[in-house]
Parts: structure tokens; C-alpha cells; sequence
């Protein structure tokens, strides 16, 4: 599935705002595109865990996830700083999704795949903030 860019974009802003509906329905918290909610999106990754542990962890629900955090972070970057939304294709087995600013790539739907799946010491606002750090070098 290749799209172009702006449909590639509308996708993930659509998928950044269902993160923000979901939230809200689920946890009644609200994401406001803040640096701030970069802690409530930490949070409400392990809550998934916390209160829906074994559907959370079925591949179909790990994808959804990660992928609407993932562009739901990726956006609050790319408003902030710039960026674009790129499908990566490279290994066609596993295509994903990258915001590309000044060089770099930044797997946000990756990030979330982490904290989620492998270590739920792993922050995604940490990213994040690294990914905003790289920018001023």
C-alpha cells in the first residue's frame, strides 16, 4: 500500500486524534497536543495494560495502540518543530511509519511498541524529548 504524502498525513492526524477520542472515552483524560500530555500518554499505555491485559496484548490491539499514540506524539512534534510522515516499505514483511525531520526518522509507533510490549520503563515523553534534543544539534 503506497499513498502519497498529504493521505499519508491525513492518516495519521486522523489516527492522532482517534488516540485523543479513545483516551477520553477510556479514560477520561484529555490529550490536548501539550508537551504535558506526553506524561498522560505514558500512563495510559500501561493502562491499556492495566485493564484490558490479555486483549491488549493480541497483535491487532497492539497495532492500533501503538500506531495512534505513535502518530498522536509524532504530531505534537510536527507541530511544534516540522516534520513529514513516511511509510517505510523497506522490508515489505513489516512496513511501518516514520516522521522524517532534518535527516532523522523517528518511530513513534515504535517507541509505544516498546513501553507496551517489552519494557514498561521505557519512556515514550523521554523519546520524545531526545527526538526535540536532536533537533538542536
Amino acid at each position: 500500500m503506497q499513498m502519497n504524502r498529504e493521505e499519508l498525513t491525513e492518516l495519521m492526524t486522523d489516527s492522532a486524534e482517534n488516540a485523543v477520542n479513545t483516551t477520553l472515552e477510556e479514560f477520561n483524560l484529555t490529550l490536548d497536543y501539550s508537551d504535558a500530555s506526553l506524561d498522560l500518554v505514558d500512563e495510559v499505555i500501561l493502562g491499556w495494560l492495566a485493564r484490558y491485559r490479555d486483549q491488549a496484548l493480541e497483535e491487532s490491539a497492539v497495532f492500533t495502540l501503538c500506531n495512534i499514540y505513535g502518530a498522536y506524539v509524532g504530531e505534537i512534534f510536527r507541530r511544534k518543530i516540522g516534520g513529514n510522515w513516511t511509510y517505510d516499505a523497506s522490508d515489505p514483511d513489516a512496513p511501518y511509519v516514520v516522521l522524517e525531520y532534518a535527516g532523522n526518522s523517528y518511530a513513534f509507533a515504535g517507541i509505544c511498541y516498546q513501553r507496551l510490549v517489552v519494557d514498561s520503563q521505557i519512556s515514550v515523553k523521554s523519546y520524545f524529548e531526545q527526538a526535540l534534543a536532536n533537533k538542536m544539534q
